[in-house]
């Protein structure tokens, strides 16, 4: 789940970033408003969080362009601007939460899953491939009864193919969800994390619903169950 964080406090910025990656979310950063509204233009998002005082173009302007293309990504205003005319104005808009500054990052981090919920039809799917599961509110993987460890890129990647179960995801698809256009990397950077993932998955003696993925050469990579020898 890609988020777009619309901030232009650079400390604040990072500090989101860090925090939100660190809860397994991937995040890509716009600093002002123009940015914002060309990749939003472009690009597909989970959930966008957004301030409203931005350079180039206010964050409410920002809202009203990306309703009238009639995107229904879930956007949480997040800002200063905590007075009711401009909270009023982001829910006419077609924000779907408001959250002002200062605030608690646990509060943060609460409206953002609920918001992903209410996406998901009011439900938080648990996704399941044999052994392995992803709790969509945790945001942890299990692999048998023990938590899987895995980096934030890794946890992209598989999260990515865990939620596409049993269909083929292309290398291009898992770039785009993985990293973000600010990135040093090429689409070839998946394979190492595709090697990576395939040494934490490796079935021992007592799996019995071990699971593996599989490259289809020319197409990209499936996320499977391990036939019992």
């Amino acid at each position: 789940m890609r988020i777009l964080l619309i901030e232009d406090h650079v400390e604040l910025s990072r500090w989101l970033t860090k925090a939100l990656q660190d809860a397994h979310w991937s995040v890509e950063c716009a600093m002002n408003g123009a940015d914002a509204d060309s990749l939003l233009h472009t690009q597909q998002y989970a959930l966008v969080i957004l301030d409203l005082s931005l350079p180039k173009m206010d964050g409410l302007e920002v809202l009203k362009r990306l309703r009238a293309r009639g995107s229904k990504t879930p956007v949480l205003i997040l800002t200063a601007r905590g007075g009711l005319q401009d909270r009023v104005q982001g829910l006419n808009l077609g924000a779907d939460d408001y959250l002002a500054k200062p605030f608690e990052l646990v509060e943060l981090e609460a409206r953002v899953k609920a918001l992903l919920r209410r996406a998901h039809g009011g439900e938080a799917p648990i996704y399941s491939c044999g052994a392995l599961q992803f709790d969509t509110v945790s945001r942890m993987f299990s692999y048998g009864n023990a938590v899987l460890a895995l980096t934030p890129r890794e946890h992209a990647v598989l999260e990515v193919l865990i939620s596409r179960t049993g269909r083929v995801v292309s290398k291009e698809k898992l770039f785009d969800e993985v990293f973000s256009l600010v990135d040093d990397a090429n689409p070839d950077a998946i394979e190492i994390y595709i090697h990576r993932l395939r040494k934490k998955l490796q079935r021992t003696d007592t799996d019995t619903e071990a699971v593996a993925i599989t490259t289809l050469r020319g197409l990209g990579y499936l996320l499977e169950v391990v036939a019992e020898k």
